[in-house]
């Protein structure tokens, strides 16, 4: 009954606002985006796609159907690394790149013991059926340099075009298990596609402990938000089921396309970063005595509206 009562609560868009009211500090990075687009609401209140159906937008530039053609004219492309500039071209197909030893073995060592001294002394701790590890990055400064470290961040805001705001991080000691989906259903801007997201091995992946799968080219899907499918919700509530519809509506959207699933078997200290849209989840954990160790962290764009199309509310950043 308890739980029952938190939950109908939960999906009330009310119990949102008036808990974003009392964190609108939180919510003036939306400000400057909400003008520019005529978006005429309190910053607090609940938003979602419709709110934006009519107003004219642009993709950023390497969605857009000249990407290969402007990426070989941009200066910046020159600023990386070989290795780099030859992911980079591969972008406006894939919608993913890999940073090949990124982080060195020390490097990682030393976010690994921060993680578990971090743990120890209750600065942070397992949720989601002890799966994940919330927002490190705002409980020590080492976990910090990490998710926002230049290696990363320049080559995001190379490919969005506009300064990157680190958002959430998410520490997994074991594979996610969690089925294909895009980011862009939980973490979602106006216009579409300026999320962007770095997954870190903090140790060496392979097919046994769980890896990150995704499915290259799929980025360019439609994206699949509250008005493409039934979830359940109205004008005063959240859909109940809305996550399990949006897994069930998106299962038979990818059986009706081409797109090869492919496996992120990586080397302790490479990063995978990907594209808002592209579909991605964990394969199933084949050793259950295994960890994967990992580091996810996920930045928006820092001149877009922020928000959650699933809960329909708007982000709320720290400062």
């Amino acid at each position: 009954m308890i739980k029952s009562a938190k939950e109908f609560l939960r999906n009330l868009k009310i119990t949102s606002i008036v808990y974003n009211i009392f964190h609108y500090r939180q919510l003036t990075h939306n400000a400057k985006a909400y003008k520019a687009f005529g978006i005429r609401r309190p910053l607090f209140w609940s938003i979602s796609s419709k709110d934006f159906s009519g107003i004219p937008f642009d993709l950023p530039w390497l969605d857009q159907p000249n990407a290969k053609e402007a990426l070989e004219k941009d200066n910046g492309l020159h600023s990386f690394s070989a290795a780099t500039q030859e992911q980079l071209r591969l972008w406006p197909d894939n919608g993913y790149l890999i940073l090949k030893n990124c982080f060195s073995t020390e490097e990682v060592d030393a976010i690994n013991q921060e993680i578990d001294s971090l743990l120890e002394q209750k600065k942070v701790h397992f949720r989601y059926n002890n799966r994940k590890i919330m927002f490190s990055m705002y409980a020590s400064k080492l976990m910090h340099r990490v998710a926002t470290d230049k290696r990363i961040t320049d080559v995001m805001q190379f490919i969005l075009q506009m300064p990157v705001v680190a958002f959430q991080s998410i520490n997994f000691f074991k594979g996610s298990e969690q089925k294909a989906h895009s980011d862009s259903i939980h973490m979602t801007t106006f216009p579409p596609g300026y999320l962007i997201a770095a997954w870190i091995a903090l140790e060496d992946i392979d097919s046994s402990n769980g890896p990150l799968f995704y499915l290259p080219g799929s980025h360019k899907l439609p994206y699949l938000l509250n008005d493409k499918y039934k979830h359940g919700g109205g004008k005063l509530v959240l859909g109940s089921e809305a996550y399990e519809k949006y897994e069930v509506h998106l299962a038979a959207e990818i059986k009706r396309t081409a797109f090869a699933e492919k496996e992120f078997h990586a080397k302790k200290g490479d990063v995978l970063i990907w594209h808002a849209n592209l579909l991605h989840g964990g394969k199933a954990i084949l050793d259950p005595q295994s960890t994967r160790k990992s580091m996810v962290v996920h930045f928006y764009g820092e001149d877009v509206i922020k928000y959650h199309e699933i809960t329909q509310r708007p982000s709320l950043i720290r400062k």
